[in-house]
């Protein structure tokens, strides 16, 4: 049954008719206190300068579930949603500008893009300084440091006033020698034979540096020199490779020249007075070593011996039975060691 004073509207198609439809309270039954509380406050866009309510403003509260309770010609019959009310405000329903997010977040992305550069950046430089190679070949800092070397450091240094050879001799035994000349820093020119030259020219020559010894007795005397090239590690590999592969440091024409100081027990120590000869392409510097050896009495070699020929213990050639082989190489080897020092002490304070 319906209530009393209700009305109970019209039947509901396909239902029967002892059914009624549900209806909400009549608005009178509201309280003026309670559709106060429950009113929501129009928004100035959607309230009429009359005081009413725009049907646009009505028709969108009840799109979203919104309890309309004003009063109108359907007051009898308000419009009642049993769904949750969605309040919406224009703070809430206004799309946030693209700029107050995309902006801060643009340049978060740039400052870590630097600063990633700056690292990536920083720990080149700092390998480069270092000495460590990026790419895992030769170190570059040992070029750009051995570079300089031979007018910073002092020529004692490099070529000391003596050289201590313990075991160096024939049959481990020991040698010693003195330096007798220095010859003055210059360029390659006429410094090695042609064709030595032809074969040294990829390489370059940025300064070469010369000094002779003589042995205890004074009967022996011998070159050494020390090539700065021009040449970046690719080269010097390319050119160290070669001399390995061809057998260049044991062929008779690409002995080097000695140097004969007018004046000393190496006055006549011409080109054919070389008995022995050894030369190495350091692998890890541009820098061409090498040493040449002879008597000091100006005696000709018909038959010169590179020094790892001369220091086999089966030769019977002029150069192995004097020991003129250990000569070149004890002297050679001996300024190669102090060269590398001199390189790493100057490494470490760059």
């Amino acid at each position: 049954m319906s209530a009393v004073g209700e009305d109970p509207g019209p039947v509901l198609p396909g239902r029967p008719d002892t059914v009624p439809a549900i209806r909400p309270r009549p608005v009178s039954d509201v309280s003026r206190e309670e559709a106060t509380r429950l009113r929501p406050v129009p928004d100035e866009s959607t309230t009429r300068r009359d005081g009413g309510t725009s049907t646009r403003a009505t028709a969108a509260r009840r799109a979203v579930g919104a309890v309309d309770l004003s009063p109108g010609p359907d007051a009898g019959r308000p419009f009642v949603s049993f769904a949750r009310p969605a309040v919406y405000d224009d703070t809430t329903t206004r799309l946030r500008p693209i700029g107050t997010w995309a902006r801060p977040r643009a340049a978060a992305a740039v400052a870590c893009a630097v600063l990633g550069l700056g690292l990536i950046g920083g720990a080149a430089t700092g390998s480069w300084l270092t000495g460590e190679s990026v790419a895992g070949g030769t170190t570059r800092s040992a070029y750009t440091v051995t570079g300089a070397l031979w007018h910073s450091v002092p020529v004692d240094r490099l070529f000391p006033p003596e050289l201590k050879g313990e075991g160096a001799g024939p049959g481990g035994a020991d040698r010693s020698w003195t330096r007798i000349a220095v010859a003055p820093d210059s360029g390659c020119t006429d410094a090695f034979d042609p064709l030595l030259s032809k074969v040294l020219a990829p390489v370059g020559c940025l300064r070469l540096l010369r000094a002779t010894y003589a042995d205890a007795t004074r009967s022996h005397v011998t070159t050494v020199g020390l090539l700065f090239t021009k040449a970046d590690a690719d080269a010097m590999q390319t050119l160290r490779n070669r001399f390995t592969e061809e057998g260049l440091d044991r062929r008779p024409d690409l002995m080097p020249r000695a140097y004969a100081a007018k004046g000393t027990a190496a006055e006549g120590f011409g080109d054919a007075q070389r008995a022995s000869w050894t030369m190495s392409v350091l692998p890890d510097a541009p820098v061409v070593a090498y040493a040449v050896s002879g008597f000091a009495d100006g005696r000709a070699v018909t038959d010169p011996e590179p020094a790892t020929e001369a220091m086999g213990s089966n030769t019977t050639s002029a150069p192995a039975q004097s020991g003129l082989g250990h000569e070149a190489k004890g002297i050679a080897d001996r300024v190669e060691r102090g060269l590398r020092k001199t390189i790493a002490a100057a490494e470490k304070s760059s």
